[in-house]
Parts: C-alpha cells; structure tokens; sequence
C-alpha cells in the first residue's frame, strides 16, 4: 500500500491536472498520422482522471484522521496497600503489564511481576494493540489486575502465581476491585487485620462510604458498610482519623432501635454538625458534638446516630 504525505498528495493532483490537459490538447499519432482524440475518448481520458483527483482529494481529507488514530494515555491506576506493602501498576510498557511491590516505609522497591504480555502484530500500528491495566483490588492475601479488556487476574502474593479468572469469575470479582476506591484508613484498617479478619466490604450501597468528622476531634473519619464474615449481619465501620481506632455499629453490635442487623437500611448520608445546629427546634434535637450519620429505610423509619462525648448514640426520627 503506497502512503501519501499531504504535500506527495498536493503535488500528485497537479500532476494528474496537467497530464489531463496535455492529453486533451496534443495530437497522437496512428499509423504515422496525426489525429485528435475523439469526444468518447476525451471523456473517458477525463473520467479516469477525475477519479485518481477524488481518490487523492479524500485521502488528503483524511490525513489528519489516520494521523490521530493513535490510542489515548492508560488511566492511572490507584495503589493498594497491604501488610506495610504499597501495590503499583506503572502502565508505561504497552507490550507488557506489570507490577510492582514497594516497602512503605523505606520506600524500596521489593520485586516486579509481568501479569500479562501484548502480542503485537507488526502489520498493525503497534500503540493500538497495547492494553494496560485498569484496576487494583486486594482480597485477603491475593492481588486482583483487572485489564482495560475486563480480563481479571488473581496473584497470590506469598507465591506470586498468577490466575486468570473466567469471565464469570471476573465479573463476581468486580465487587471486590471497587478497594481501589476506599480511602488509606479502611485500607489500613484491612491491612492491619482488625477489619478483614471478621467483617468483609459491602459495596451494594452507592455509596459504600462516608465522610465526616463523627466524633468531633477536628479529624475526618470514615464510615464503611461491612458484613460481618460469621452472620452476613450488615452493619457500619466507623474508622477514626485520629487513631485510626474502629467502631462497629450494627454487624453483629447492636445499638438502639437499629438492632445488630442492618439490613433494613437502603439510605445513609452524612447530617453536619453545621445543619444539626440550624434546626429551628431545639427542644428535641440531640446534642451533637460532630457530623452524625442519617440511616433510614425509603418511606419508613429514619434515625441520627452520632457520638455523645463517649460513644455513639441512637435517635429515632420516625416510625
């Protein structure tokens, strides 16, 4: 297949042009005598090269195109941190996906593992057959890659074996891949065991976390959906940002009327000090010292639970 640059294109429909007027306007020569081109052939000669002129104009039109079919930058990947080890994907080789494992507290680089390789087809531009990694998610003591593809691997990190889960696996795995999304106290509630030991992250809520500063220390805090591991009781993680200390409400730890199963719940959302202190009747608002969380079932029963100096309370607001 010939390429045309935009001036090789330029040039080469001038050239057509010209050799259409030569040919319309010069004499040929049969038999030793001079004749000129008939009517037929001059349309046919002029069909013939008006069409290369159309060919060549598209392909000039198209240029800019074929130029910018180049792929866009791989998503940047969100480290996961596990046992004092941070889990990073680079993306910066497109024939292969790798990653690696860095100490956190001296920053060292402990070893690198290729997941998986690109097979380039060298009749194909090349950056098009990359595929990088779009996804890290920690489970238990395996690393889960998923690729921009949806392919998803398992990697045990005490072996480093890799596994490629079957497209029913992957996308029963997606859950679990949301971890990428949960902030550093969560993660380093589930790396130091305190959560993952008992209780596994619920992600059928959207969203499965909350943000505030719940027992009014001046730090933000971090409140998780969680299943406790033994019961599938549902329940709140509340991880402090000062002490990085857990409180469990419902999960298998009742509190008030919300009792130890939070399975009723379908809403949840944070109530600010700020709004608590704006309400026109105080007679029977709770005295919150922080952010409170606002639990409820749609169209049914809602309550505040927020801390009162010692531990967190239950206020109903409704049936």
């Amino acid at each position: 297949m010939r390429i045309y640059s935009a001036n090789s294109i330029h040039e080469e429909i001038k050239l057509h042009w010209r050799d259409l007027e030569d040919k319309c306007t010069n004499s040929e020569r049969f038999d030793g005598q001079a004749r000129w081109p008939s009517r037929s052939a001059k349309i046919k000669l002029a069909f013939r090269t008006m069409t290369r002129v159309v060919l060549l104009i598209c392909a000039a039109a198209l240029l800019p195109c074929l130029a910018s079919a180049k792929r866009a930058a791989p998503a940047k990947v969100e480290p996961v941190i596990y046992q004092g080890v941070r889990y990073v994907a680079p993306n910066d080789d497109g024939r292969r996906a790798y990653i690696e494992a860095w100490d956190i507290q001296t920053n060292k680089k402990l070893w690198e593992l290729t997941i998986f390789a690109n097979r380039i087809d060298p009749k194909l531009e090349e950056d098009v057959q990359w595929v990088f990694i779009n996804k890290l998610g920690i489970r238990g003591n395996v690393l889960i890659v998923t690729s921009e593809r949806g392919a998803t691997y398992q990697i045990d990190l005490k072996t480093k074996a890799i596994t490629e889960s079957d497209p029913a696996q992957s996308q029963a795995l997606g859950e679990i891949v949301q971890l990428h999304d949960i902030p550093e106290p969560i993660q380093r509630a589930i790396t130091n065991g305190s959560l993952a030991k008992n209780y596994d992250l619920f992600f059928r809520m959207n969203p499965f976390y909350l943000r505030g500063d719940f027992n009014g220390d001046g730090k933000i805090d971090v409140a998780v959906l969680v299943k406790q591991s033994s019961t599938g009781k549902l329940g709140i993680a509340i991880v402090h940002g000062g002490s990085d200390k857990i409180t469990m409400l419902g999960a298998g730890t009742a509190i008030g009327n919300g009792g130890d199963d939070f399975a009723w719940m379908d809403t949840w959302q944070v109530y600010s000090k700020s709004a608590a202190a704006q309400q026109p009747d105080k007679t029977h608002a709770p005295h919150v010292r922080g952010d409170a969380l606002l639990v409820g079932k749609n169209e049914a029963a809602s309550a505040l639970i927020y801390w009162n100096g010692k531990r967190y309370v239950w206020h109903q607001q409704g049936d």
